[in-house]
């Protein structure tokens, strides 16, 4: 079966699984040495269907959260949609997935979803055990209270415990300290940051926070700059990396 994937994070999970992706998105970076033998079709909110047609795609995979309604509705090929927005759900997904491509490694993948997603978290009180650790911003001293994972910036942009990233952030032992926004994806008053009572977690994506370090440590902030990766990149790379860290966590 020829696909086409919209989804960075499904693209790398289906060329891990074996699939015959034959298109992608220019934001599809891993695993870099078979995407840059593939030719991208467009982004993850635009497509090129003309570009599409040229490799004669059997499936067209794409996600709600990444892709818009458009996309699906515009799609001149049989699509697939997964909703991913919890590690809970996960592998729902990857069974949907094996189910349209018929691949044994996407259900191996589904299963070892769901023994992650039925793990008990253990709580994490320092920077110190957080994983995907990149380096301090300020001086971010004592126990771990209240957090926000910014994404963006112009405006400051956060996460609620409704996305998969906040699933991931409980899923490691952060679920205590996650303030209970009431969007997925808030926007954060600019005038009231930095909030003293608040550790920030940068990510290294969308926006790239890891080259703005001195510039917030100035500005007040303290906490870290994360591995964004870790933390949203759903599919084989973050079970890869939550297995990682979840099994050193047990074993110590």
């Amino acid at each position: 079966m020829r696909v086409i994937s919209l989804v960075p994070s499904l693209t790398e999970t289906l060329l891990d699984c074996g699939v015959n992706v034959v298109g992608r998105t220019r934001f599809c970076i891993h695993p870099a040495d078979k995407v840059s033998q593939i030719p991208a079709v467009g982004g993850t909110k635009a497509v090129d269907w003309e570009r599409c047609a040229a490799l004669k795609p059997d499936l067209i995979v794409m996600d709600r959260e990444e892709n818009t309604r458009e996309m699906a509705e515009s799609c001149p090929y049989d699509w697939v949609a997964t909703h991913i927005t919890s590690v809970n759900n996960v592998g729902v997904a990857m069974l949907l997935l094996a189910e349209r491509i018929d691949n044994e490694p996407l259900n191996d993948l589904a299963q070892g979803w769901n023994e992650l997603a039925a793990i008990t978290p253990q709580a994490i009180n320092t920077l110190s055990e957080l994983p995907g650790l990149e380096c301090l911003v300020g001086d971010p001293a004592g126990d771990i209270q209240k957090i926000e994972y910014l994404i963006w910036r112009d405006p400051w942009m956060s996460i609620g415990q409704q996305t998969f990233i906040g699933s991931v952030l409980t899923l490691v032992g952060l679920g205590h300290a996650l303030p209970d926004h009431p969007v997925p994806y808030p926007a954060l008053d600019e005038d009231v940051l930095p909030e003293l009572d608040t550790l920030y977690l940068f990510s290294t994506e969308p926006f790239p926070f890891a080259r703005y370090v001195a510039e917030l440590t100035a500005q007040g902030f303290h906490g870290a700059v994360v591995d964004g990766e870790f933390y949203s990149w759903f599919g084989s790379r973050s079970y890869r990396l939550l297995k990682s860290h979840l099994l050193q966590v047990t074993a110590g």
